[in-house]
């Protein structure tokens, strides 16, 4: 079975919904039963009239437990929670030789949990 979806503001993007069987084998290659997670989209902060919002809270339950991450949008979440699924046989990333930008470092420190 797949992992459940559930959302309060429409909807996990079309790019999203396409990489998610990757995310799914990738969890069954690591021992986790992608059926017994269900993750929510929902809304973080207030939005601005016209412009939506900026960021969403993406909760996954799994079993009796849950997190929350909070993303600029649903490939953010992607990437994050496909690291965590397959951490275990990642190396650690080269260092950068250049140290990055004042908006990376900004959404950077954004996208961290929590």
């Amino acid at each position: 079975m797949a992992i459940r979806l559930q959302s309060t503001v429409g909807g996990f993007s079309p790019e999203f919904m396409r990489r998610l069987p990757r995310l799914e084998q990738a969890m069954v290659a690591h021992g986790l039963e992608p059926a017994e997670f269900v993750i929510s989209k929902d809304r973080a902060t207030p939005t601005m009239p016209f412009l939506g919002p900026f960021f969403f809270d993406y909760t996954v339950f799994v079993g009796g437990e849950s997190f929350t991450v909070t993303e600029p949008n649903d490939l953010g979440f992607y990437e994050y929670f496909y690291q965590r699924c397959v951490a275990e046989d990642e190396t650690m990333p080269e260092q950068r030789l250049r140290r990055p930008g004042l908006i990376s470092r900004f959404f950077r420190w954004m996208a961290q949990p929590i």
